[in-house]
């Protein structure tokens, strides 16, 4: 304990002498091995003050003030986005648009889910690319903030080929790679849409080795920090056959949804798909670009969303 008791002290008197008076304690990652003297890469969380020429001016992501509501929606004002009219149901005020329904069937089976289990946290996947993932974890994050009184947090977490920014027609950084990096807090990557309790965090710029970012744990404490905030956190990840990202940003999140494309999505990739999330849990599959054919209706795995014959989704 007198390592850790010298390194907070360490870091108070250094930032005191820099900003000439007493500081307020933050909250912010410190190495182990500036606190037990293991050389592990590891973190622990403590509470110790953090400035110019601290702790945090070498890179490390600070926290500063309370993090409630007052606070999300004075730091975080309105943003202006242009979504794009094809693959966003929800912004034209059209509640009868093709593929407006099935969403709603969706978010019904998702609470239907929650009664049963602890659910807030849903990651959205598919086994490859091109599949429809982005468009669903959009659409399902526009339907949810339907009901009245409701927040949520949609998430890019696919730093690879990043799509919300684009049909939601906003910045992609900065996001989540700079808060993940440590360069800016929770308050700079979030955006707040047009529609009323709908937030966004975007990618980011890209980043050279997206795995080890995601996997640094900066991502479970952004996540238990915004928690109490939100209804519900829609989390899009990258595809999970391809890559491994998806099961470890999975490891973060309460349930999986996977979203395997009509005729297109080859059922052995499915299954793998399926496999790489094992231990977690799977709430349901989206089939995405199955024809408009009332056949189709009586058939359904888990959370099934059918999008219409004219609609277009993509990412």
């Amino acid at each position: 304990m007198s390592r850790i008791h010298e390194a907070l002290k360490k870091a108070e008197l250094e930032r005191a002498a820099v900003q000439g008076g007493a500081v307020e304690p933050n909250l912010v990652s410190v190495p182990l091995s500036e606190v037990s003297g293991i050389p592990d890469s590891s973190v622990a969380v403590a509470a110790v003050p953090t400035g110019p020429g601290g702790l945090s001016g070498a890179g490390i992501t600070s926290f500063a003030g309370p993090f409630n509501l007052d606070a999300l929606l004075t730091r975080c004002a309105p943003a202006e986005w242009r979504p794009d009219p094809a693959t966003m149901l929800f912004f034209n005020g059209d509640d009868g648009a093709r593929g407006t329904e099935e969403f709603r069937t969706l978010r019904s089976r998702l609470y239907h889910a929650r009664e049963r289990m602890s659910l807030k946290k849903v990651l959205v996947t598919s086994a490859l690319p091109k599949e429809g993932k982005s468009f669903t974890a959009a659409n399902l994050a526009q339907v949810l903030v339907r009901q009245h009184g409701r927040r949520v947090l949609l998430i890019d977490a696919d730093l690879r080929g990043p799509r919300l920014h684009e049909v939601l027609g906003t910045a992609s950084s900065p996001g989540l790679a700079e808060y993940l990096n440590g360069q800016n807090d929770e308050f700079s990557i979030m955006q707040r849409g047009p529609l009323e309790g709908l937030f966004l965090i975007p990618s980011g710029r890209r980043p050279e080795d997206p795995a080890e970012l995601v996997a640094n744990g900066r991502l479970k404490f952004l996540l238990q920090r915004v928690e109490p905030l939100f209804d519900w956190i829609i989390i899009d990840s990258p595809p999970a056959v391809p890559v491994s990202d998806a099961g470890i940003l999975a490891k973060s999140c309460d349930g999986v949804l996977i979203v395997v494309r009509s005729n297109q999505t080859p059922f052995d990739m499915a299954r793998k798909a399926r496999e790489e999330f094992a231990g977690q849990t799977v709430v349901g599959v989206v089939l995405n670009g199955a024809r408009d054919e009332p056949a189709y209706e009586r058939y359904y795995y888990g959370a099934y969303q059918k999008n219409g014959a004219g609609a277009k989704s993509q990412g």
